[in-house]
């Protein structure tokens, strides 16, 4: 018979070290939940804005970013966004310019994470699954500019949630139909033809192409119901 690992047979000072340092990760990682939970709990409602880092400022869509989070602003609702450039900048900046709070949730990285100058309240982790639940987890809506491969994982997060009924229904927002429509194509022609996702997956995405059209979703999802989470609601985002 094939040898079982027998861990008891290696050293283990070496070993013993390392799971010492990882056990204590796991207080880093609590401080970061519990920090956002505190900070964040309190601002309703709020929309998370997600797009490039790399966008210069003279780009239409860091234009468009920072018109649609002053026009959020001044809605009422916070703006939530990584604390970043870019899009990011764009979002806190124009959050920051508005009557609501600018929130930035930035990530410790070795590569393009500066974080930008327009954030009334910033919360830092350098864990990116802690920071992901702070964006999902109070966002009224979602709102993704065009963007890299950290957009598209915050894009496939939430629509994952809310496929799966492990987050509640908030409108997902694309913005720049131009720059979405090969993705979406490809979900339309490639994933519901082989059956990966199903046809009504896709009415979990909206496109729109000017600020005001976002808003107007935004509040036209809310109007038969306020922005509170129900009691069910709540419960399903205590399991996030």
């Amino acid at each position: 018979m094939k040898n079982r690992f027998q861990p008891e047979r290696y050293g283990r000072s070496v070993e013993d070290g390392h799971l010492d340092r990882e056990a204590w990760k796991v207080f880093q990682i609590m401080s970061e939940f519990v920090e956002g939970f505190e900070r964040l709990a309190p601002i309703k409602p709020s929309v998370s804005i997600f797009g490039s880092a790399r966008t210069p400022r003279d780009d239409p869509n860091y234009l468009k970013a920072e018109q649609v989070a002053r026009l959020l602003s001044d809605s009422g609702f916070a703006v939530v966004s990584g604390g970043g450039p870019g899009i990011m900048e764009a979002a806190n900046k124009g959050g920051y310019l508005g009557r609501s709070p600018s929130i930035g949730l930035n990530i410790q990285l070795p590569n393009e994470q500066k974080s930008n100058d327009y954030q009334d309240i910033s919360l830092h982790f350098k864990h990116f699954f802690s920071r992901k639940v702070m964006f999902v987890k109070y966002a009224s809506a979602y709102v993704v500019l065009p963007g890299g491969f950290g957009t598209l994982d915050e894009l496939a997060e939430m629509l994952t949630l809310v496929q799966t009924g492990k987050s509640r229904a908030i409108p997902i927002i694309l913005m720049n139909s131009e720059f979405w429509r090969g993705l979406l194509d490809w979900f339309r022609n490639t994933l519901c033809k082989a059956g990966t996702i199903s046809p009504e997956d896709l009415d979990l995405i909206q496109v729109c192409d000017e600020p005001q059209e976002i808003v107007d979703a935004i509040f036209a999802h809310y109007e038969s119901r306020g922005f509170e989470p129900s009691s069910e609601e709540r419960e399903k985002l205590l399991e996030l």
